[in-house]
């Protein structure tokens, strides 16, 4: 009997749709200037999960941006959500921006990465482990 589940996300107007496979590898809540100004937020919370485990549709409305010589962003054309993240440094790896997630689903944070590059405007006040840029443990 297999434990895996399934999580459905979707871009805003829906044009690209996500499958993933669960548990997911790990879920962060990113800090990088990267991902802030990508989402346009204070941080961003990326599910991780096999490439393999990951099924897209409507692949036509989905634009990928070089965002580093090592590092691709795909968002949907139609509506600009940004949607998922692929890097050399995890090459079976596909990260998805939690947010768009809509099915219910039991994923949470395990730790903060680049919390040395947070907005100081934010009040962060979880117990969540906080870790570097270069993934050293801050406090």
């Amino acid at each position: 009997m297999s434990t895996e589940t399934r999580a459905a996300g979707r871009c805003t107007c829906g044009a690209v749709k996500i499958l993933i496979t669960l548990p997911a590898k790990g879920c962060v809540h990113c800090h990088c200037p990267a991902c802030r100004h990508a989402h346009g937020a204070a941080f961003v919370t990326w599910v991780s999960v096999l490439r393999s485990g990951c099924q897209l549709s409507g692949r036509e409305h989905l634009k990928w941006y070089q965002d580093t010589p090592t590092s691709r962003r795909g968002f949907c054309v139609n509506c600009g959500s940004p949607l998922l993240f692929i890097a050399d440094r995890w090459p079976d790896d596909i990260h998805v921006a939690l947010a768009c997630i809509v099915s219910e689903v039991e994923i949470s944070p395990k730790f903060h990465l680049s919390f040395d590059q947070r907005v100081a405007w934010f009040p962060f006040d979880d117990s969540l482990p906080r870790l570097g840029t270069n993934m050293e443990k801050m406090h």
